[in-house]
């Protein structure tokens, strides 16, 4: 169950803005050009299509008939739950993938409540035997059923009796690596979500742990060669190590921090810039998480660790690619930024009529977990899933009428003017840094 989080600021607009919430790799400005613009598997099936009646027409006007629409998302369920048994390997691939959707898009806790022992043995079998892909969007689904379920003893027994198999799987090294990386992910989302239990949540810490630490020397300054096809699980691996570490207690953070601070600087030598992100920001965290433990907290190795960041925060090889160089620079600069000043940059999450503020390295994490998983249907949830809003201390979801709506939507000439003024900082912005070139050349 999720535990009590620090950093959650909600401040409510009384107009709708453009929505968009940002991933983990938040801002993709890099260097003066950032600077600049800062400032203004499909897969075929057998089963029926995915909800090509409700997905689509829940968008529909007032006359769509909402209780007809949940009966026929539900009947849709219902045959894709059945599909998770069939013989055929790409019917069961079709289902989950189908079912991976829906979750992420709808909100259906009842339903799948009802059907939570047959989803968890059919999800167990195809983990169990199944190939890459299928084992892959199995782990998918079991961590938006988590979400789904959310705390209390249903998701914690869904959760405790899938947990087995999602360790086997992870620490299978004949498994494929993106079976693998998405176990790590579900494990790590499923703890955090379902697991009251300490030791539940040691365990996994223990088992993520172990996954990205080999490829940490236990000297020296940068990492030993990892081949590139298990970049993404290692990723993967230290995203949900790092999301567990939210929620861990004080007790456990001191030894972590002894343990795992000294050796994580080496994964920014990596050759995969999303590993390299993914070590910053958890460094990041962890000096969040000990400056809260030791207000006046101070790294041995500051100096060297600082220089790292800052040539990270600074990278313009060519042979990088340029979006990669981007979003880099973005990131290691706020990380930079936070190791030396201890602020850390807020992001802003518009969605419907309310603004969530993302103001910590821990609640950055957090929202960029569930992102990760939801995908498109975050916003949804943020507004509708009650574990959302409590994580991230929305209060009740709102309930608006039609006519408090249509008071919130802007009109297109009010679209056509907002447009037209960021477009007009946007240039001056950019103007001035080919100045400063101009200047420095």
């Amino acid at each position: 169950m999720p535990r009590a989080r620090k950093g959650n600021t909600l401040r409510k607009g009384g107009q709708r803005r453009r929505g968009g919430a940002q991933s983990s790799a938040q801002a993709d400005s890099g260097s003066s050009e950032d600077e600049a613009a800062s400032e203004a598997h499909s897969t075929t099936s057998e089963c029926p299509s995915l909800l090509s009646t409700t997905a689509e027409d829940s968008l529909g006007g007032d006359a769509v008939d909402e209780q007809g629409q949940q009966e026929d998302l539900e009947e849709k369920l219902k045959e894709y739950v059945d599909c998770l048994t069939d013989k055929s390997a790409k019917t069961r691939q079709g289902a989950l993938e189908s079912l991976r959707q829906a979750l992420a898009s709808h909100l259906l806790p009842d339903f799948l409540l009802e059907r939570r022992l047959i989803l968890a043995d059919a999800l167990e079998k195809c983990l169990k035997k199944g190939k890459s892909e299928e084992q892959a969007l199995a782990a998918a689904v079991l961590g938006l059923l988590c979400v789904q379920l959310g705390p209390g003893p249903k998701g914690e027994e869904l959760f405790h009796s899938l947990r087995p198999v999602l360790v086997s799987v992870l620490n299978d090294s004949t498994a494929s690596p993106a079976a693998r990386l998405h176990c790590a992910s579900a494990l790590g989302l499923g703890c955090y979500v379902a697991a009251a239990d300490v030791q539940d949540l040691v365990s996994c810490l223990a088992c993520l742990e172990s996954i990205f630490s080999r490829s940490c020397g236990m000297g020296g300054s940068t990492a030993p060669a990892i081949p590139a096809s298990v970049h993404g699980l290692l990723c993967a691996a230290l995203q949900a190590w790092a999301l567990l570490l939210t929620i861990c207690p004080s007790t456990h953070i001191s030894h972590i921090l002894d343990r795992q601070l000294p050796r994580l600087p080496q994964l920014l030598s990596s050759e995969s810039v999303n590993l390299r992100i993914a070590a910053g920001e958890t460094i990041a965290l962890l000096f969040e998480l000990a400056r809260d433990l030791e207000e006046d907290f101070v790294y041995e190795d500051m100096e060297a660790l600082c220089n790292a960041l800052r040539t990270l925060a600074t990278d313009s090889n060519k042979y990088r690619a340029k979006a990669d160089r981007r979003r880099q620079r973005s990131t290691f600069r706020a990380v930079l930024h936070f190791i030396e000043g201890g602020e850390c940059e807020e992001e802003t999450v518009r969605f419907g009529l309310e603004i969530l503020y993302v103001d910590s390295w821990a609640q950055h994490r957090i929202y960029a977990a569930f992102k990760e998983m939801l995908g498109s249907g975050m916003h949804h949830h943020l507004q509708n899933n009650e574990l959302l809003r409590d994580i991230f201390g929305l209060g009740p979801v709102l309930v608006l009428d039609a006519t408090a709506l249509k008071a919130c939507k802007i009109s297109r000439f009010e679209k056509h003017l907002y447009n037209a003024a960021a477009f007009k900082a946007r240039t001056k912005a950019r103007s001035r840094v080919r100045d400063k070139r101009a200047d420095i050349l």
